[in-house]
């Protein structure tokens, strides 16, 4: 038989452990927030949704520009999904891989992906392609080191 002591220790230890680390309510509580419209957290500076093909500038968790229109990689060559920062930037950039224009290149992994003005309407080998006008806005005020979150 259990001691009135232990049988409070027993029912005080079953109401918190639902609430303890790795719990769906602690998971929940420590999840980041999302910046309203987006599916990126506060700290992004360039917000990119693949699956909506839409891409954002985002400072001080608000969103400043956006909602543009954004195309990722075709099938066989896929942008990839994650957290970078700005490595460099080259206004008129030519790739000597594709020997294709890139103007308002704008890289953020060591792979050479990058926002740059191209067709909204084919898909690139793993860039992000935007307007003309999106692509301008991305070059000016994205700087080097400032965080790029691509989500699928």
């Amino acid at each position: 038989m259990l001691s009135r002591i232990a049988m409070v220790s027993v029912t005080a230890a079953a109401t918190v452990l639902p609430f303890g680390a790795g719990s769906a309510v602690a998971e929940q509580a420590s999840a980041p927030e999302l910046v309203a419209g987006t599916p990126c957290t506060a700290s992004a500076h360039a917000c990119v949704s693949l699956s909506r093909n839409r891409a954002w500038l985002i400072r001080a968790g608000e969103v400043y520009y956006g909602e543009a229109s954004a195309l990722g990689g075709r099938p066989e060559s896929p942008t990839p999904a994650g957290v970078f920062h700005v490595t460099w930037k080259d206004e008129d950039h030519h790739s000597e891989e594709f020997d294709a224009p890139m103007p308002n290149s704008v890289f953020f992994t060591n792979t050479g992906v990058a926002f740059h003005q191209g067709s909204l309407t084919e898909r690139s080998a793993g860039c992000i392609h935007l307007s003309k006008k999106s692509s301008a806005v991305f070059f000016d005020k994205l700087q080097v080191g400032d965080e790029v979150q691509v989500v699928p």
